[in-house]
């Protein structure tokens, strides 16, 4: 595809009778719904917008309603009006409508009212303290699972308080005392003392109860077991972290949290890595603390996923090891979670960012159950979000738990050959309009490959009103009263929406201040199939 992205005509000044226009939008206000029209999704209503300089929406639209049809709703001041159809009307008829409909003057659009789902908030009370899981865009994948119980995440750490409040409830109760101890006397993964707080701080990260009105919200609700393999002073023997990602394994948790680290290569604990893999359990794993330094182990084995630190900014934290074993990133800055006994702080490190991770994968498996711990590895891989660190510093990318879960594993959406995720290029232009009646013309001349829509993006100064005028295989700038595409809804972004465009045409594009003077970015973006 070719593109000329020179300006093809020099500034301009277009005429226009402000009086006219501005008086169109300068009354009126939202007028409210027909009495007795519920609220709520309305799937049997087309919504029909009209220009700015037409008298009256409805007015407008009123000629073109089909007899069982009937205006129910305008609002004046964006100019639009909902048409309902009877609900035992066919699909076919309101497509009929909408695309009959386009043919009137004034007309602009007409579309579904769609329904648009609200994202998952859940109601535990210190969620507004909380940045991880937002961070992670964990209330998309909320509003499509909390997490399965039948997932088990198992915590290779200090213990946890199985009898937190925020936490008992996620507790594995399949297994003798939550867990088992590796690490001290006797089976009970309990914490000894005060200070034993690392466990219950990383559990309740991955697994801490979620929308349940009590404390913070954890990213998964899926079941959690203490493998408790660091003491009281927070050391462990590398025997007694091998027997316990072994014995994890054995009780078939499907993800194993390892926020340690600390030496150099061993053949005992990488064959229990090894071994952990093999029974089917997906191993994550802290990359260190070392403001740097490389990757630590567990985390440097092939067999386990490492994960370094962000902090609420999105920036890497200072703290965290890096190097080309790191897979994802995630927030381990400042991360608020349970604590014992029954309380909740912040901590930081990387040992925070890998239960972010161990919890969206169990997220991810709730969704995509079957999955081997392969395929949930590069699915994780595939959906995590690139924020512009570099792959020693991210991996793949910033986990994103609102992909794993809304996105179908087979389904790569950086993949130029998946059907599902168009390929797109993308002209980009800056410029400054000087007041009202200012205008520029932008041409670009554009050899379609099959497209499937050109997008036309404009952002300008927000304490002013830029329009969006685009004509389409029409060798002139279009003009207020004479275009192919318009967009101007009281605001300075504006969007037009070509589809299915001609294959071989030139676009003309104006951009005019109706209201207000400053910089604006104008975006052309191809979007084919």
């Amino acid at each position: 595809m070719a593109k000329d992205g020179n300006p093809g005509f020099d500034r301009r000044t277009v005429l226009k009778t402000a009086g006219a226009l501005g008086a169109f939008f300068g009354m009126g206000g939202v007028v409210s719904a027909t009495p007795g029209r519920e609220p709520g999704p309305k799937k049997d209503e087309v919504l029909v917008g009209v220009s700015r300089r037409a008298s009256s929406a409805e007015e407008t639209v009123e000629p073109a309603v089909p007899g069982n049809a009937e205006i129910v709703h305008e609002n004046e001041v964006l100019g639009y009006v909902a048409v309902e159809f009877p609900s035992n009307a066919s699909e076919q008829a309101r497509e009929n409508f909408k695309q009959n409909v386009l043919d009137v003057d004034e007309v602009e659009y007409a579309e579904d009212n769609a329904t648009v789902e609200a994202f998952f908030t859940p109601n535990d009370p210190m969620y507004g303290q909380q940045y991880a899981p937002q961070q992670v865009n964990c209330e998309g994948a909320w509003a499509t699972t909390l997490g399965d119980s039948g997932v088990t995440i198992s915590i290779i750490d200090q213990g946890i308080q199985y009898d937190h409040p925020n936490l008992e409830e996620n507790m594995d109760g399949s297994v003798s005392d939550y867990g088992e101890n590796f690490a001290g006397a006797g089976s009970d993964p309990y914490p000894v003392n005060e200070g034993e707080d690392h466990g219950t701080h990383v559990g309740g990260i991955a697994a801490g109860g979620t929308d349940n009105g009590e404390g913070h919200a954890g990213i998964s609700n899926c079941s959690m077991l203490s493998a408790r393999a660091l003491d009281e002073s927070g050391g462990g023997s590398l025997s007694d972290i091998a027997d316990a990602i072994q014995w994890s394994a054995d009780q078939g948790a499907e993800i194993l949290n390892m926020s340690l680290g600390g030496g150099g290569f061993s053949d005992t604990m990488n064959d229990a890595c090894e071994y952990a893999y093999s029974q089917g359990s997906l191993l994550v794993a802290a990359a260190g603390n070392d403001h740097g330094g490389s990757v630590s182990y567990p985390a440097a084995y092939d067999s386990v996923m490492a994960v370094s630190s962000l902090d609420e900014g999105e920036t890497l934290s200072s703290f965290t090891n890096v190097g080309p074993e790191i897979e994802l990133a995630a927030p381990g800055g400042n991360v608020l979670s349970s604590v014992n006994w029954d309380d909740y702080d912040s901590y930081s490190g990387t040992s925070m960012a890998s239960p972010v991770v161990a919890g969206v994968a169990g997220l991810a498996l709730s969704a995509h159950s079957g999955l081997s711990n392969d395929e949930l590895r590069s699915h994780l891989q595939n959906t995590a979000v690139d924020i512009g660190l570099s792959e020693n510093e991210q991996g793949y990318g910033r986990v994103d738990a609102d992909n794993a879960v809304n996105t179908e594993p087979d389904e790569d959406p950086d993949d130029p050959d998946d059907p599902d995720d168009p390929d797109e290029e993308t002209t980009t232009v800056e410029d400054s309009l000087s007041g009202s009646g200012d205008s520029d013309c932008w041409s670009y001349a554009w050899e379609f490959d099959s497209p499937s829509e050109v997008v036309i993006d404009l952002s300008g100064p927000t304490n002013a009103t830029f329009d969006l005028y685009a004509n389409e295989g029409r060798a002139w700038c279009p003009t207020t009263s004479d275009y192919d595409h318009i967009s101007y809804n009281w605001g300075s972004d504006e969007q037009i929406v070509i589809d299915n465009p001609d294959t071989s045409t030139d676009l003309y594009i104006l951009v005019d201040a109706w209201d207000g003077s400053g910089d604006y970015t104008l975006t052309v973006t191809e979007r084919s199939d």
